[in-house]
């Protein structure tokens, strides 16, 4: 397989032309020529993610952060990003990007988020686009059986990676959970919508000290603040899946190195 093949099931599953005008997805760096046999799959391109590349040979990263996301001018090893980048060029591994075209997939970030927290049956788009209702941001779904806040907050919390920060709720522990709102990555953007919605939770990922407060003044659905990392991480084994589906003949690996940002508490 070559470089080029995967890139072909990549954009077919997770469109370019998807992504928001801001971001930077598609291939970082390598040759599309160049053969490829083994794929780590991961959420950020650090230091850390190479170097696992590196001990178990892979060919191609696949990351779902962007490197580069507001561009540069040096790839200079004075950098992270540029020793990064010329560790990459000097072993052949080639980078490839799927930021928001992921996200907005179907199935997407969002999806495999869902199913890790314990979701069930379909599942649609909280803020779908209006060309095609089963794509978009976020999903909703349900829970398996009636369960309190609490007991979805701990259910969550197993489906997910550790972290350090672990899960913060916002709302009475015995609260009744039905329907549930997810939305891999920062949701602050999407709380008005979670609202309207009219789910009982909504589960996302660096919300901020005054909206969160105002949401849930306003009566708004209870929310559980996650690591952006680990609501992202869940995709990564979607997208192996992907890769599998297609025929694709490469080994693939999720990474389980934890690139979250925030290590210990004092």
């Amino acid at each position: 397989m070559t470089l080029t093949n995967v890139i072909e099931v990549l954009e077919a599953a997770y469109p370019p032309g998807r992504a928001e005008s801001w971001d930077a997805v598609g291939l970082v760096s390598g040759d599309p020529a160049q053969e490829v046999r083994r794929v780590l799959l991961a959420v950020d391109p650090v230091a850390a993610v190479a170097e696992e590349a590196l001990d178990w040979g892979a060919d191609l990263i696949v990351t779902h952060h962007p490197l580069y996301l507001r561009g540069t001018t040096t790839v200079a090893a004075t950098t992270p990003k540029g020793r990064l980048i010329r560790t990459l060029i000097k072993n052949d591994v080639a980078l490839y990007t799927a930021h928001t075209n992921a996200d907005v997939a179907n199935p997407g970030v969002s999806d495999a988020l869902a199913r890790a927290v314990g979701l069930v049956g379909d599942l649609v788009p909280l803020k779908p686009f209006p060309d095609d209702p089963w794509r978009g941001l976020g999903r909703i779904g349900e829970v398996a059986e009636g369960m309190t806040l609490g007991e979805f907050a701990a259910q969550a919390a197993k489906g997910l990676p550790r972290t350090f920060a672990g899960l913060r709720v916002a709302g009475e522990p015995s609260r009744p959970v039905a329907r549930v709102a997810v939305s891999g990555g920062a949701g602050d953007s999407l709380l008005a919508t979670a609202a309207a919605a009219g789910v009982d939770v909504f589960l996302t990922a660096d919300l901020r000290h005054h909206p969160a407060s105002e949401f849930v003044e306003s009566g708004g659905p209870a929310l559980i603040d996650a690591a952006h990392w680990a609501t992202e991480w869940p995709w990564l084994d979607s997208a192996a899946s992907i890769l599998h589906a297609s025929g694709v003949t490469v080994e693939t690996r999720v990474s389980a190195t934890v690139t979250d940002a925030w290590t210990r508490g004092y």
